[in-house]
């Protein structure tokens, strides 16, 4: 509707941050304090993983557990901790997702072995090791911020495209070339 605000706020995409892997670092150390051998796998996973690629402020942590499903054994400690279990996503490889108390950690949790933490670990690495893709994903990640203003829930599915022709490839090269294909075990961040 016109002259009405839009119902999100816009997206936000700034520029590199070379705070963001400390910012990980500290609520990855956090979050394994807390939780201890529930924690199999932790890895600091979207744009802000990604050294000199534009980024929404927002520190995504993948957090692979023993079982997602089985909340009470991790989301009430991460709750103590200061984050707020927002989503719960079965169907999506077991996914959860919390929030912390200013918005900007989102610890995503998964099962051990899932496939998508292996995907965003296979993009994350692929976009720090070339970078005509990383400036194309920033670039795309820009003008969709900008383009989105009226609409920033069409933002994400917006970015589909480019990040599949991205995935097309990753996908492209042999498995032993990717340094977290478990053939060789991801390397922690």
């Amino acid at each position: 509707m016109a002259g009405h605000a839009p119902l999100f706020d816009p997206i936000l995409v700034v520029e590199p941050d070379p705070a963001w892997p400390d910012i990980y670092r500290r609520e990855a150390d956090r979050v394994v304090a807390v939780l201890g051998d529930e924690v199999i796998q932790i890895e600091h996973v979207g744009s802000t993983s990604v050294p000199g690629l534009p980024a929404k402020p927002i520190i995504d942590i993948d957090l692979q557990v023993h079982d997602s499903e089985a909340e009470q054994t991790y989301v009430p400690a991460l709750e103590q901790a200061g984050y707020t279990h927002v989503l719960r996503e079965p169907w999506w490889n077991g996914h959860r997702m919390l929030v912390s108390e200013d918005g900007q950690i989102n610890p995503h949790v998964f099962p051990a072995g899932a496939p998508e933490p292996l995907r965003h670990l296979l993009f994350r690495d692929w976009l720090r090791a070339h970078p005509d893709d990383r400036e194309l994903y920033g670039a795309t990640k820009r003008a969709l911020a900008a383009s989105t203003v009226d609409d920033p829930d069409s933002y994400n599915l917006a970015k589909n495209d480019v990040i599949d022709e991205i995935y097309s490839r990753i996908f492209s090269v042999p498995p032993d070339a990717h340094p977290a294909w478990p053939l060789g075990g991801p390397e922690p961040s």
